[in-house]
């Protein structure tokens, strides 16, 4: 039952991350996207180098077993938080806009999305 119930608790956790990725964006560069999945070099064919770039840890649920303190007893499934190292590549999207924030997971997009409004 324990596994059960820490599975639906897993699954919910998986579901509520998938659903932000959703809302996914891309990034329009002189009329070319720039999306999830890209690699960082085409990202950079496409945009050219970011205004900044910056290394950062972002946690995510991960599974754990962890063994009984009693001799025989069952091991217990756990939800942990893990640092999964990120990248945040910033471009300028002119005046007045948003910038763009392309987070890369393993030299490719993660996500796109919207930053701060340069003024």
């Amino acid at each position: 039952m324990r596994t059960t119930t820490a599975s639906a608790v897993l699954f919910g956790i998986a579901a509520l991350l998938h659903g932000a990725g959703a809302s996914a964006q891309s990034l329009s560069c002189g009329g070319m996207l720039s999306g999830v999945g890209d690699s960082k070099y085409s990202v950079v064919q496409k945009c050219g180098e970011p205004m900044s770039k910056e290394f950062v840890c972002v946690p995510r649920p991960q599974v754990a077993w962890v063994l009984s303190p009693y001799p025989g007893g069952p091991a217990q499934q756990v939800i942990t938080q893990q640092c999964v190292p990120m990248e945040d590549w910033v471009y300028h999207r002119g005046q007045g806009n948003f910038l763009g924030i392309v987070r890369f997971y393993n030299g490719a997009v993660e996500s796109v999305r919207d930053g701060e409004r340069v003024r």
